[in-house]
């Protein structure tokens, strides 16, 4: 009798330690779901944190950017940064050096959002095809394989936020004197759509697209591969325990953002253009003697390419670089530094260099 008691306590023991295990499990399925939704919450929050912060502090220089190149050429107002600065600050005040500067935000918040996103589950992926390839489960990612991450990012977050770009750039081009103007975010979007069409709202997609490739895959590839090789190597000391200063890592981004526009930017310039098509009432097309003049109609990117330069010459491609440059090196570098440091505030176990 005894002895059965004593069973009975073992298998009632059992019993509820296997529930107790069955019931953990559970949990801890439960859990994980969960815990893998706040995180790529978090991720999500940090990369529009990220985008929003960089391009406020140098709203004035990208306003700058898009009216040089989308100024008519027989009518030059902006002849260079610090002139155009003036120029708009005189005749425009405050409001006017960061004009677009909120319909850009709630562009580049999503975009940076998402292409953060994109370029950290690309690379996941990237290096799991890399590993099962070489056969090879401690292979890292190569300058290469970065590129192709970022550039698979950058395709997604540019087609998910295409339209918000279009209507950005045309209300960051008219002024106080437009003919036609368009009240905010959502006028821009329902006008172009009633008067121009659906497909206007993509006008100048293809070349954004070409342009991404190496922009934002250069952006990540270069961005990345200094941090890797800075640790790696620790020269001058400036790495120490595997991580960098954020001095140090805003000239990684510095640089990352430099090659990358260098690369893209005559394509950044055609989309603009492209974009400024079937406005009739474009802000660009009016003369300095108050007349105006039909605006060139492009065909496509390779039609837009060809007039550009027949017209105006190789140098219209470039047209706003430099303001651009002084721009895209602190906006990348602040980009970069603010996700990080967001994620690290928000508990955010993986960074992109992880």
């Amino acid at each position: 009798m005894a002895s059965e008691d004593v069973k009975t306590g073992e298998s009632a023991v059992s019993t509820i330690v296997t529930l107790a295990e069955e019931a953990k499990h559970a949990s801890e399925g439960v859990k994980a779901p969960s815990h893998a939704f706040y995180s790529i919450c978090k991720s999500l929050v940090a990369g529009g944190v990220a985008g929003g912060v960089s391009r406020t502090a140098v709203a004035p220089l990208e306003r700058l950017k898009i009216l040089l190149q989308v100024q008519n050429p027989h009518s030059i107002r902006y002849n260079g940064t610090i002139q155009g600065l003036k120029y708009i600050w005189k005749t425009e005040g405050l409001r006017g050096m960061f004009k677009g500067n909120g319909t850009n935000c709630a562009r580049i918040v999503p975009n940076s959002a998402v292409k953060f996103f994109s370029y950290e589950q690309a690379s996941k992926g990237i290096l799991w095809l890399h590993q099962q390839q070489t056969g090879n489960e401690e292979a890292e990612l190569n300058p290469l394989l970065r590129l192709g991450a970022g550039a698979c990012a950058g395709i997604i977050a540019m087609s998910a936020t295409y339209p918000m770009d279009m209507v950005r750039g045309r209300l960051t081009v008219q002024t106080e004197k437009s003919p036609h103007q368009y009240r905010g975010i959502f006028h821009a979007l329902s006008t172009v759509l009633r008067e121009e069409g659906p497909r206007a709202l993509y006008r100048g997609w293809l070349p954004s697209v070409i342009g991404v490739v190496p922009y934002v895959g250069l952006n990540f590839a270069v961005y990345e591969s200094l941090k890797d090789w800075l640790v790696k190597t620790k020269p001058f000391g400036l790495a120490e325990n595997k991580e960098l200063s954020v001095t140090t890592r805003l000239a990684c981004g510095a640089a990352a953002g430099t090659l990358g526009q260098t690369v893209a930017y005559p394509l950044d310039v055609i989309r603009r253009r492209m974009q400024m098509v079937g406005w009739k009432d474009a802000a660009s097309i009016v003369t300095g003697d108050g007349k105006s003049r039909a605006p060139i109609e492009y065909h496509g990117m390779v039609d837009a390419f060809r007039k550009t330069v027949k017209h105006e010459g190789f140098g219209a491609l470039y047209k706003g670089l430099v303001p651009n440059s002084v721009k895209v090196v602190p906006s990348i570098a602040i980009a970069f530094v603010t996700y990080e440091l967001v994620k690290d505030i928000l508990g955010v176990e993986m960074r992109i260099s992880d």
